[in-house]
């Protein structure tokens, strides 16, 4: 008995070692403070939005240590934090609103090593931090839109009746509804009341002028701001799972706020972009019959209005609404036959009929896509909340050729903007507005000192083992300890390959396990050499019986271990979840370098000789 392995599995031995290194070295070299600049609304981030960043930063006195122009997005690396928010500030104000600014760490991993596919392991917020938003939903503007639901229900309810009105308008003292006579005015008093529980109705009426005022009860308001937030959390939590963000936190905070943390995060921008968005799209058919020169002028129809096309000039659109986006049940990015974006819009059934019936009546007629957002103005209301500044702008006009239903496409747009608004359709569309109060990369949550402690909780109980296994075990525990230190560095490195994984202060915890069960295996091994030998078995006999009979034992052992883990991974959420992926790859790990990796090393120091005594 010779105890050789074949050369082809000492290669694969030193092989997956090797890669298990490769991937491991990205998380000795840190990260960089960073700034990244995406384009929005139809701007592009080009070189020479490069070159304006360069020198507006020069102009400020910002080093740069590194400036990437990748895939349509800007990353621009300084020294420190300080620098960090200077240079946000320095490359917002050259840019303008086209163009989204975010804080960034970006890992320092050489270009070389890149390219190779290396790169660090995400860290969870407990650990590295990650992307914290504070987010405040616009309660009055979601208030402002159920009011004008209400207007275009009272319309259709009071017309159905064939109750004869004089106008309806929306005010700041609620919806007003004018009237001929008082007769009238009572008879849609009584009939909108039965049909309106929500509203409150008074007849304010002076002199001839009938008016019948409807305003909102207070536990209707309530409600409606209580489902704006639980609406608005529920769609920012879609997009964060199209993000593929792992072990993300979306929750409220008081009456109109929302936390989103977002650990490991590399791409801010985007993130900032998509979770901070309202977009949302209204199709309306174009006023053909207006007068270009007049509307330039601001002479229109009652029932028209002016807006801006993205590419430039303006147009005449109705103000009827054709369709609105929460009919959009599905939204792909894709290409036409001229490799044109373009993105494929899904209707539910009531959507498809309503736009059914509308193209039907306006084949030739051409109608407008109008893309609605909300941003920023960068003031405050006099209660202290953001002030919010609507953009309403044409995307596309395009000639309805035929009757169309529930399947149809926009165009128009950028590729990467059509990506962005496929994305935001299929996540849904935000009830209200919500805007970013406050935007910060976090550090540890449970604190420095905690980390640190943990660390070093993990570092001292290895060299404890280590120790133990080489005094104990002599020359077989300086095997049993050069396989432990590579089990960990193959743990890192099957870490940092897997896009969604994420290592979290319990992920730690796991590892701190993985080495207790990986230093078990090898002294069920050893255990079984020394009782071999006292039987008077010959050392390569010993070796042999060693690692076969104690396999049974370790894989019994760990697989019930995996199990566990898998159920823990399955049902567990956050922190869990974290300790469970970690012990799932520290036990494939560590039965790899127990058996397989320790029997390469002896075999390969002891097997095919004849040897009287062990190291052991």
């Amino acid at each position: 008995m010779l105890n050789k392995y074949p050369m082809w599995k000492n290669i694969m031995v030193m092989l997956i070692i090797a890669v298990g290194c490769f991937y491991a070295v990205p998380n000795l070299f840190g990260e960089d403070h960073a700034v990244q600049v995406v384009a929005t609304r139809g701007a592009e981030v080009t070189t020479s939005t490069q070159s304006i960043v360069a020198e507006q930063l020069a102009g400020k006195g910002i080093a740069v240590k590194r400036s990437e122009l990748e895939n349509g997005q800007l990353l621009v690396r300084v020294q420190d934090a300080e620098q960090q928010l200077l240079a946000k500030e320095v490359i917002a104000d050259a840019l303008g609103d086209k163009f989204t600014v975010a804080l960034n760490l970006a890992p320092a991993t050489p270009e070389w090593l890149e390219s190779l596919g290396g790169s660090p392991m995400k860290l969870g917020l407990d650990l590295r931090g990650g992307v914290h938003f504070l987010m405040e939903v616009d309660m009055g503007e979601a208030l402002h839109k159920m009011e004008e639901g209400k207007v275009a229900d009272f319309r259709s309810q009071l017309r159905e009746e064939k109750i004869r009105y004089a106008g309806i308008r929306d005010t700041a003292k609620g919806i007003e509804i004018n009237f001929r006579d008082a007769e009238t005015l009572g008879h849609a008093e009584r009939f909108l009341k039965t049909r309106t529980k929500d509203m409150l109705f008074t007849d304010v009426s002076s002199g001839d002028n009938f008016v019948l005022r409807a305003v909102m009860s207070e536990a209707y308001i309530k409600q409606v701001k209580e489902e704006a937030l639980q609406q608005n959390i529920t769609t920012i939590r879609n997009r964060v799972n199209e993000l593929g963000v792992a072990e993300p936190v979306v929750q409220r905070q008081g009456a109109e706020r929302i936390v989103v943390e977002l650990p490991g995060v590399q791409d801010t921008a985007r993130a900032k972009e998509i979770l901070g968005a309202t977009a949302s799209i209204e199709f309306h058919m174009v006023d053909d019959k207006a007068d270009a020169s007049a509307a330039a002028s601001g002479r229109i129809s009652a029932g028209s209005e002016v807006y801006q096309r993205r590419e430039g000039g303006a147009v005449v659109l109705k103000k009827e609404v054709m369709l609105t986006g929460d009919h959009i049940t599905g939204a792909q990015p894709s290409f036409d036959q001229y490799s044109r974006p373009q993105v494929s819009i899904n209707l539910d059934a009531k959507g498809g009929s309503i736009f059914s019936n509308v193209t039907k009546d306006n084949v030739g007629k051409p109608m407008a896509t109008l893309f609605i957002e909300y941003k920023d103005s960068g003031e405050r209301n006099a209660d202290g909340s953001v002030k919010m500044k609507k953009i309403e702008e044409v995307i596309s006009v395009a000639t309805i050729n035929q009757r169309l239903g529930r399947n149809f496409v926009i165009t128009g747009l950028g590729h990467a903007e059509s990506q962005n608004l496929a994305l935001l359709l299929r996540a849904g569309a935000l009830i209200a507005p919500v805007s970013i109060v406050e935007e910060r990369t976090i550090g540890p949550s449970l604190g420095a000192e905690n980390i640190e402690n943990g660390v070093q909780a993990m570092v001292w109980g290895m060299a404890a083992v280590l120790i133990f296994m080489l005094v104990y075990y002599r020359g077989f525990g300086l095997i049993a300890n050069l396989a432990l230190t590579a089990n960990l560095v193959m743990v890192v490195g099957v870490m940092s390959m897997i896009p969604g994984a994420v290592l979290t202060l319990p992920g730690i915890a796991g590892m701190v396990l993985t080495v207790g069960m990986a230093v078990d295996g090898n002294v069920l091994i050893y255990e079984r050499i020394r009782e071999e030998l006292r039987a008077g078995r010959s050392v390569q006999q010993a070796i042999h019986e060693g690692y076969g009979n104690a396999f049974s034992t370790i894989a019994d052992a760990n697989i019930t271990t995996f199990m566990t883990a898998l159920i823990l991974f399955a049902v567990g959420t956050g922190a869990v979840k974290g300790f469970a992926v970690t012990l799932m790859i520290g036990i494939a790990t560590s039965m790899f370098t127990a058996i397989v990796g320790t029997r390469s090393i002896v075999n390969a120091i002891w097997g095919g000789k004849r040897v009287k005594k062990l190291s052991i």
